[in-house]
């Protein structure tokens, strides 16, 4: 029996008008039949429990096709016309064959649920050693958006790119850093400014559904050319308020690069914030700039880097360690679920380890370039790291790790994704679910509570350096930020500050409230909390691991 069964109607429709033409020879007093087009009945396939078919049955059958053509491929969009149980099964199918841990899934009915609800759905629900969940990574985004900001860094919003302190009141929003350019930065808002409100909806304390669908409102506004008025306070305690116009803002993903002049000599510095292809030409001219300038040490700041493409992952180590260190060595390869031990259930290619990329790609065509990259050669490298370090980030870091370089972490544990995906479209959607396990040189991928610092590390995923907070009342790049100035003196020492703390980080009294005041003023209501990022579709996906068909030699 199959897992779906096609509605007899248009075959009966079929039969019947063959059965009324007749046939034979000789004369007829019968008038002829006049028959009347039918219009083509789609038909919905239904779910078994247990049992799966082929992706290729359900693959661009849409509720919705699209037509025309996609303007990121250049060719004609592959939807036919289909149902939301075509779209279902599919993603059943394909998570059944790609998904890393597809029997930890539970087959539930479609029937019972959306498209979108029912992929949420399938992903495991097992735990990490720690207790948390070991799939935090599973989402969706709509295609287009997707391919506008993977390809070209491009996304709608003020610039700001924010620290989500507390979603409910007393709610805490802090400036991280504006994208150059955009309207947050012509605006002059700093890092460490707090929102106190927004369109005169008090943002600390509105705990109404009307208040809090205002905040939503402006604070993630659907198209460029939204006003809205936010008022801050400074990390100095004085307030400031401005009116900012929302619009495409274009990702800078390398900034702020510095040589720091040290006791110990010339140390670079580069602040990292995303792995998109547009990043490949600002780690080139930083790593120039390093080279020339003939640096000994080299601070990466990674503090709110996501991830992105393996490539420029790939890529960047290489240009921290060297030829030397790499010749010969893996980068990372790909650990699939137990159904493909050899080949990739996504590409049908045979599994093989991704190389320190030493060149140049060209990313539209996916080749290798006969340019080579600059590069370091160095046997130790800082990273500044944080929670919002993850995927990509983590994985050049154990990269580094498998060919001994020293990794020294400075900051918190990172978010612990050593996992990645192909994202992939279906009917507009391209669907992100976890496929693959990436392993270091020395065979190394088991970080699934993250990266961490210690003073005494005993273990794979312990690094040597300083717990520290992030600190938002100085620049990112400024020798006295607490994270690159613990970084320094640790580069200079070998031991950790005493004390690093920030007075803008999670100042609850700085903000005019008692935060047990507070919580005793909404006894008995219920928290409404506002949304974050990784909750919605306007912003590039955190925790984004990606790879890509296998860079290929140019010819």
């Amino acid at each position: 029996m199959k897992a779906y069964t096609y509605s007899s109607v248009a075959l009966a429709v079929m039969v019947t008008l063959l059965g009324g033409c007749g046939g034979g020879g000789g004369s007829s007093n019968n008038p002829p039949v006049a028959t009347t087009p039918t219009t083509p009945v789609t038909s919905e396939p239904e779910w078994e429990a247990g049992v799966y078919e082929p992706q290729s049955q359900f693959i661009a059958k849409c509720e919705t096709p699209r037509s025309g053509i996609d303007p990121f491929t250049g060719s004609a969009y592959p939807d036919t016309q289909g149902t939301a149980m075509d779209e279902k099964l599919w993603l059943r199918s394909w998570t059944n064959d790609t998904y890393l841990w597809y029997d930890e899934v539970d087959d539930n009915d479609p029937e019972n649920f959306s498209v979108l609800a029912y992929f949420d759905q399938l992903k495991t629900t097992e735990l990490t050693p720690s207790g948390t969940p070991k799939d935090n990574f599973h989402f969706s985004q709509d295609t287009a958006e997707y391919n506008e900001l993977s390809q070209s860094g491009i996304s709608s919003g003020y610039g700001f790119d924010w620290e989500f302190g507390s979603t409910t009141v007393p709610r805490q929003l802090t400036v991280r850093f504006t994208e150059p350019g955009s309207p947050a930065a012509l605006a002059e808002v700093p890092r460490g400014a707090k929102v106190l409100s927004i369109n005169g909806v008090d943002f600390v304390n509105d705990n109404t559904q009307q208040g809090v669908d205002a905040i939503n409102a402006a604070l993630f506004p659907d198209d460029a050319g939204t006003t809205a008025n936010f008022e801050f306070e400074l990390v100095d305690g004085t307030t400031t308020s401005v009116e900012i116009t929302s619009g495409d803002i274009s990702v800078t993903p390398v900034q702020n690069v510095k040589v720091l002049e040290t006791e110990r000599g010339k140390v670079g510095y580069f602040q990292f914030n995303t792995f998109i292809v547009t990043a490949q030409e600002g780690l080139i001219n930083a790593f120039d700039t390093f080279v020339e300038q003939n640096v000994t040490e080299l601070v990466m700041d990674l503090r709110y880097n996501g991830g992105g493409r393996l490539a420029l992952a790939s890529q960047l180590s290489y240009m921290v360690a060297g030829p030397n260190q790499t010749n010969d060595a893996i980068f990372e390869t790909l650990r699939f679920n137990d159904k493909n031990p050899s080949t990739n259930p996504v590409t049908g290619e045979t599994i093989r380890p991704t190389p320190f990329y030493s060149t140049e790609i060209d990313y539209d065509a996916g080749l290798l370039t006969d340019t080579l990259l600059p590069s370091l050669s160095l046997t130790r490298v800082y990273v500044i790291a944080t929670d919002a370090t993850c995927s990509a980030s983590e994985a050049v870091m154990n990269a580094l790790r498998g060919i001994d370089v020293e990794v020294v972490q400075i900051g918190s544990t990172t978010c612990g994704k050593p996992y990645g995906f192909y994202p992939t479209d279906n009917c507009g959607e391209t669907y992100f679910t976890i496929q693959f396990q990436g392993i270091n040189n020395k065979g190394f991928g088991d970080y699934a509570d993250g990266f961490m610092p210690t003073t005494t590390p005993n273990f794979d995923f312990e690094l040597p350096g300083c717990e520290v907070e992030d600190d938002f009342t100085a620049s990112l790049g400024d020798p006295d930020e607490g994270m690159l100035s613990a970084t320094l003196q640790y580069a200079a020492t070998g031991s950790c500050p005493e004390v690093v703390a920030s007075s803008a980080v999670a100042n609850i009294e700085a903000l005019g409230f008692n935060q047990s005041e507070s919580q005793s003023a909404q006894a008995g209501q219920k928290l409404i909390a506002i949304d974050k990022p990784q909750t919605r579709k306007e912003t590039f996906v955190l925790h984004n691991k990606i790879n890509q068909p296998v860079i290929k030699e140019r010819e």
